[in-house]
């Protein structure tokens, strides 16, 4: 699955990148308070706008401090997945129930330094692993292939049947980068500037997908 970062669009037309994208399986959408991270983007008003007008369903990660008051709304709003940071979480278990109450998929994020073994128990609560590529709170860095032994780690666990889980990458994935990824596990790719900043991102879309399934197949 290629979710379209949609961080790397051009943010005074948002309604049309998102139709620029209609070929993709997901639209991610990157929320920054400017707490958790130091950036700042759009929240939950520019959502429900997106929500209005967007092709492919919304996968928005929330990169935000107290996820329990504020997540829920995203998925009020008709987020198909939102994920949450387990560095910002107080209690993982009791925000994955409210979005999954509220309609969503449940995602945990966690970031390129924070170890997998802590939330192992609490995954069996949520619907995706977002794994992150590269420090969260901008666009455009290198991809650092070294978080890849989380992404092995959880997909033993899904074979085994231990976790059912979408399996999720962002952060400096494109051509070169997805068959790393799909290789080690991953079955959703964030790709922002690979696709956005390519002149047809329905190619660039379809060019992925496909590199993805052939590193999978290998």
């Amino acid at each position: 699955m290629i979710a379209p970062s949609l961080l790397s669009a051009d943010f005074a037309r948002l309604a049309d990148e998102a139709q620029r994208v209609a070929d993709a399986d997901w639209l991610h959408v990157d929320v920054m308070d400017a707490h958790f991270v130091p950036n700042l983007t759009l929240g939950l008003p520019v959502v429900q706008a997106l929500q209005a007008v967007s092709p492919v369903p919304l996968d928005c990660h929330l990169m935000i401090e107290a996820p329990e008051r504020w997540a829920p709304g995203y998925a009020e709003a008709g987020a198909r997945n939102v994920t949450v940071h387990a560095e910002a979480c107080a209690d993982p278990r009791a925000v994955a129930r409210d979005l999954r109450a509220a309609g969503a998929l449940a995602g945990l994020a966690i970031k390129p330094g924070t170890p997998l073994e802590p939330y192992l128990d609490v995954l069996a609560d949520f619907d995706t692993l977002l794994v992150m590529t590269v420090e969260p709170g901008f666009g455009g860095q290198s991809f650092m292939p070294e978080v890849l032994p989380k992404v092995q780690q959880a997909r033993r666990l899904v074979r085994s049947g231990h976790l059912r889980l979408f399996l999720e990458v962002d952060g400096g994935i494109n051509a070169d980068t997805i068959e790393q990824a799909a290789a080690a596990g991953a079955d959703v790719f964030v790709a922002g500037s690979a696709v956005y900043g390519a002149e047809d991102p329905a190619a660039a879309i379809a060019a992925l997908r496909a590199r993805a399934a052939a590193a999978t197949q290998e």
